[in-house]
């Protein structure tokens, strides 16, 4: 089932080292939230994506940003990613592909591999809605680093 504007944010609770967890709904309510779905650490787009993000940190937070990047690699892969990286938001594992599911993002095959994260971008509201989506069929492209950062800005 495809998110929509407007619909209650699916939730989750992922780990973001391992034995560590953030769970969306202690978030929902309090903050303005990005995810970004991105399909594997350490590939070319998404460090790309994740350090123009981090290049750009000061635009997120000037409009009450919380942002989390989201993929299907360990928890241990996506800690290691963030330190060599520098990121100043948490990568969340969803190794049980649990969100990428929920919020219908998941590749069927993605370079023979199954159950990859699809490049996308959603923005919660404080009220627990989503008010923008963005998800992507080609991996190549890079979310609009704008739109995402306006629609925080202009979430409820």
């Amino acid at each position: 089932m495809t998110i929509q504007i407007g619909d209650p944010a699916p939730t989750f609770k992922l780990p973001y080292q391992p034995g560590e967890f953030v769970d969306l709904d202690d978030y929902l309510g309090e903050s303005k939230i990005a995810l970004l779905f991105f399909p594997l650490a350490f590939s070319g787009v998404c460090t790309t994506e994740l350090c123009t993000v981090r290049d750009r940190w000061d635009e997120y937070q000037d409009v009450d940003a919380t942002v989390f990047g989201i993929s299907v690699d360990s928890p241990f892969v996506t800690a290691r990613f963030r330190d060599v990286e520098n990121l100043p938001f948490p990568l969340l594992s969803d190794f049980n592909r649990e969100a990428s599911s929920a919020w219908d993002v998941l590749y069927e095959e993605f370079f023979g591999l199954r159950g990859v994260s699809k490049r996308a971008a959603f923005v919660i509201d404080r009220e627990g809605k989503v008010a923008y989506t963005w998800v992507s069929e080609d991996s190549e492209i890079e979310p609009d680093y704008d739109a995402v950062r306006d629609a925080v800005e202009a979430a409820a």
